[in-house]
């Protein structure tokens, strides 16, 4: 669960609550994704245009009347659990389809973002930001406590259910080397300067865990029972889920 998503909403937050300038935030973003740019605008009143690089679309929206962004919502919605999503239908496919998105509260209204891999060529990777209208209605997601205390449930839930699958074992060196690479990338934490030592500490055990996640759907439960195959599949989506509302209840717990 490697989101741009994420990023560019704990950043974004930072930004706009004095922790850090916009180039830090900026800079950040295109650290973990590479070059940012807004990606095709649908017809209708966005406050967006096409091509533009991600830092200039944000200063031209802090510089214009009724635009100034207020607050960035982290989405980590799957089919049959739109986590973060608002509507309307467009916004919710895309997002659905890229498993991520982001929500801008600007002083007027609320757009989405979708993320998509923008290829050029064959060396330049970056990522290309799709805006959407979104409802202006703030999302269903859980409070700090309660995911964290989800997610310590379901971790020791899921431990003693995935005890009789046999590959369970086999993970334990590449998860050590998923979360090592992990902590590299974040030596300073997965949140940025600013929020809640409790958030900090939240979003730092799910992104280990979404490590975990994603290193066990590479695996694809080879070589186990159908029985043993069903058991992980179920438990791992237990835990997905539980990972995508630590990190969403995390990334909304804003800076100070």
């Amino acid at each position: 669960m490697n989101s741009t998503s994420a990023t560019l909403a704990a950043w974004g937050n930072a930004w706009l609550s004095g922790h850090v300038g916009l180039d830090e935030a900026v800079d950040a973003v295109e650290r973990h994704g590479g070059p940012q740019v807004i990606g095709t605008v649908p017809p209708g009143d966005l406050p967006f245009e096409e091509g533009v690089p991600l830092r200039a679309a944000l200063v031209r929206l802090r510089g214009l009347p009724g635009t100034r962004p207020a607050m960035f919502r982290l989405a980590l919605p799957v089919q049959g659990d739109p986590l973060g999503l608002v509507g309307p239908g467009e916004f919710n496919q895309a997002a659905l389809e890229a498993r991520e998105g982001v929500l801008l509260r600007l002083a007027d209204r609320q757009v989405g973002l979708v993320p998509t891999t923008d290829r050029r060529g064959s060396s330049y990777v970056g990522v290309s930001w799709s805006p959407y209208p979104a409802n202006d209605t703030i999302p269903q997601v859980p409070g700090l406590a309660e995911a964290e205390q989800g997610l310590k449930t379901t971790l020791i839930e899921v431990a003693r259910e995935l005890e009789g699958v046999d590959d369970v074992a086999g993970f334990a060196p590449a998860v050590q080397r998923r979360v090592a690479a992990l902590d590299a990338r974040h030596a300073d934490g997965v949140l940025p300067p600013g929020y809640p030592q409790r958030a900090r500490g939240v979003a730092e055990q799910a992104a280990r865990l979404a490590a975990v996640v994603d290193l066990a759907d590479d695996r694809a439960g080879r070589g186990l029972s159908a029985h043993q195959a069903d058991a992980r599949s179920r438990s791992l989506r237990r835990l997905d889920a539980a990972v995508r509302r630590a990190l969403v209840a995390a990334h909304a717990s804003l800076p100070r």
